[in-house]
């Protein structure tokens, strides 16, 4: 018997009616950018001495990035704005990243107490009570090399790095972060995370593990974003783009360590890792829809060749579609927007 298959298109009622798949709002983190800039000139009106270092800190800064037009590094006293803001359209979950022009051989910004991330979440958490913060748990964006860890030798040595991304975690922690997200891609790092956590009464709080992060091209905007240059590539530690397998041996073993959620990273071109990865594991699968992927739709839509809102709803339904329980995304405020006031025909 021929089967009328479009008796279930006919209109947006029937249409949301059988949907499949659906955004949730609840599901979309937002990353952040937080920056400090040193100036040895005082006479700004908008320099502070900053106690620890023998320079003046800028506050008051919104900073446009261009490689990723409509996104922001702030400074610790104006990133109230963009959560206000975020939070009103019903987005409870943010990523911090850490921007500092202060970078040494041993990336020790990542793991100061003191550090842009660290007082960024103290800030954050004395004014809010309802909002979930997830750090970025890294030391590229402090390493004067602008690689993931230590370099010996002219490599990433792997043992030294996990000992200071467990610091680093640790001291996220302490400054009230509710989950830490390590994104280096070093071997065992989740095992010493959660061991170091654990020891110092930690036990509850998550690890959401860049499981397989690939060694992508869709991350240039992002390096800018993080003023982070890089020396060479991390094609040594982040994943090749040809293999599949490898990205569920990476997931597996981050679960056996410790993680808690696992990632996939990037998210576009990488919703077959995110199928195969949802289908195998009993654990939330997070997807990172990449700055690449922001500037290429910006930067479409801006000329006029595709419309936005709904390519960037098509794209966040493609991950939920393929698997992914929570969508990282610099596109969650106009998603949330979109949703809450269907606009989508």
């Amino acid at each position: 018997m021929f089967k009328r298959t479009r008796r279930l298109r006919r209109n947006k009622i029937i249409r949301d009616m059988v949907s499949e798949t659906e955004v949730d709002i609840n599901s979309l983190v937002y990353p952040i950018f937080i920056t400090e800039d040193y100036e040895e000139n005082n006479s700004e009106k908008s320099l502070y001495k900053n106690s620890d270092k023998n320079s003046y800190m800028q506050y008051g800064i919104k900073e446009e990035i261009t490689s990723m037009p409509g996104q922001y590094r702030y400074s610790i006293d104006r990133c109230h704005e963009v959560i206000d803001k975020y939070t009103a359209a019903g987005i409870k979950a943010f990523m911090i990243f850490g921007i500092t022009d202060k970078k040494d051989d041993n990336g020790s910004g990542a793991y100061d107490e003191n550090g842009i991330v660290q007082r960024a979440v103290r800030s954050i958490k004395q004014r809010y009570n309802d909002v979930y913060i997830i750090t970025d748990v890294c030391m590229c964006e402090y390493t004067s090399h602008g690689h993931c860890g230590i370099i010996h030798d002219g490599e990433v040595d792997n043992d030294e790095t996990i000992k200071l991304l467990a610091q680093t975690a640790l001291s996220h922690v302490q400054a009230g972060a509710d989950m830490v997200a390590p994104s280096d891609m070093m071997d065992k790092r989740v095992a010493a995370i959660r061991n170091t956590l654990d020891k110092n009464g930690y036990e509850n709080i998550p690890i959401m593990s860049y499981s397989a992060k690939y060694a992508s091209n869709f991350y240039g905007p992002f390096r800018e974003a993080a003023k982070c240059s890089l020396k060479g590539d991390r094609k040594t530690y982040q994943m090749d783009f040809r293999n599949s397998k490898e990205a569920l041996s990476e997931v597996l073993a981050d679960i056996e360590e410790g993680a808690d959620i696992v990632m996939v990273k990037p998210c576009m071109n990488y919703l077959d890792i995110i199928n195969r990865v949802s289908n195998i594991v009993n654990v939330p699968v997070a997807a990172y829809s990449v700055s690449g992927e922001y500037a290429m739709v910006k930067a479409a839509a801006l000329n006029g060749w595709i419309k936005e809102e709904e390519t960037v709803y098509e794209m966040a339904v493609s991950a939920f579609r393929a698997g992914a329980d929570i969508y990282i995304t610099y596109y969650a405020l106009e998603l949330a927007e979109y949703i809450k006031n269907a606009i989508l025909k």
